[in-house]
């Protein structure tokens, strides 16, 4: 049988296009009209995926979100990087709550799932690299071999398929229960919790440290709350551009909200130090944060370096697409940490946190496949229309 699904295909010059325009002005007023427009996306019906070898099971989204490395993708601005880590055509979606077809050990038929969609050794069916033997199978070396096509996630490999579609496959070992008291509205949002706790245990942020978290779009936000639960951080200050952003930032523990254009000096304020303006290029602060994440796929590295004390440590814990200055690494001898995907223990961790954490309302617009383009550009404005996660329903006509 055939499926509906949401399929990538690669396009250069679609590709240059959008970031061409996305670095313009016209690209930061409407950019989700430029993504709908040049997105190489297509609605297509796909055969039923077939399971590659024992362990797997075909799995049933029920929501599938779409986040800011999808919308990096969609818009060109993603970093040509990763483009031979990955396999064409390809169904995007990797932060998804569904449900299993067929019977798995320990995962009955029908299970309700989160999914952990790095695609490691084991799924690979290779014995395990030195990272993926630690647990760490977000370092694994092997994403481009084994019996699967290059992929460094479920989302981003022909041959897995992935949440924007009515039907995918997983391996057993990507798979985690979800409790029946979590809505898949608080579910689908464990991926991307899993991913900001494990940035939050990359910093190793010290007791009662200065922290400042640059974003608050849902990365941002549940950093602030893997920051809280798992850390004893002192004050955490957000930068947030809009409205509801800051009010949800309050809510899960932020000591302070401020605007990006006050940030420096609101930092001065509260640990000492000297803004500094330079005759050319962007003002810096001598003095600043002990602990700074990035959690924009902009400028907010920028932001960090130039926020963040001597010897402090800044965590990208977003998507980089832009070009930096990091003369103040050099000068400031900071510590920069990359927080990709997650490890060992952030999934369960991140399953229990999200059952008692004022997550409700997080996912306001649900849409089907076909509406796609609609779907894209309501993501790629989300923050200023107030909403906090966008996500499709593949069951929806």
């Amino acid at each position: 049988m055939k499926q509906v699904a949401l399929e990538y295909h690669r396009s250069v010059g679609r590709y240059l296009a959008g970031r061409a325009i996305t670095g313009t002005r016209l690209g930061g007023r409407a950019a989700g009209s430029v993504a709908a427009g040049l997105a190489p996306l297509r609605v297509v019906q796909r055969p039923d995926p077939t399971l590659p070898a024992s362990g797997w099971t075909r799995v049933r989204p029920l929501l599938s979100g779409i986040c800011g490395s999808d919308l990096g993708l969609l818009t060109g601005r993603n970093s040509p990087y990763l483009a031979s880590l990955v396999s064409m055509p390809f169904v995007p979606g990797h932060e998804v709550v569904g449900e299993t077809l067929d019977e798995l050990d320990g995962l009955p038929r029908g299970s309700r799932v989160v999914l952990d969609s790095v695609l490691g050794c084991v799924t690979r069916g290779l014995t395990p690299c030195a990272s993926c033997a630690a647990g760490k199978h977000g370092r694994c070396d092997n994403i481009t071999t084994g019996h699967l096509a290059p992929g460094i996630q479920t989302g981003y490999c022909a041959d897995t398929g992935g949440g924007w579609s009515r039907q995918f496959v997983a391996h057993r070992t990507q798979l985690h229960a979800v409790p029946d008291e979590l809505t898949d509205e608080a579910a689908v949002l464990v991926e991307p919790l899993a991913c900001a706790i494990h940035a939050v245990r990359r910093a190793d942020v010290p007791t009662d440290a200065t922290v400042l978290v640059i974003g608050a779009g849902t990365v941002g936000l549940l950093t602030v709350l893997a920051l809280r639960a798992f850390t004893k951080a002192g004050p955490i200050m957000v930068i947030a551009k809009h409205a509801r952003q800051r009010e949800r930032a309050r809510e899960l523990g932020a000591t302070e909200v401020i605007g990006s254009d006050r940030a420096l000096r609101t930092l001065r304020r509260k640990t000492g130090g000297f803004v500094v303006k330079p005759e050319i290029g962007e003002e810096f602060l001598l003095g600043g944060a002990d602990v700074s994440f990035d959690c924009t796929s902009g400028s907010g590295l920028t932001t960090a370096t130039r926020a963040t004390k001597a010897g402090g440590t800044v965590v990208m814990a977003g998507m980089p697409n832009t070009d930096v200055d990091l003369t103040p690494v050099w000068f400031r001898e900071l510590t920069i940490v990359g927080g990709y995907a997650s490890s060992g223990e952030d999934f369960p961790d991140a399953i229990s946190l999200a059952q008692d954490a004022p997550l409700g309302g997080y996912v306001d617009a649900v849409y089907s496949l076909r509406r796609w383009s609609e779907a894209i550009q309501h993501a790629t404005s989300a923050g200023r229309l107030g909403s906090m996660k966008v996500v499709f329903n593949p069951r929806l006509d």
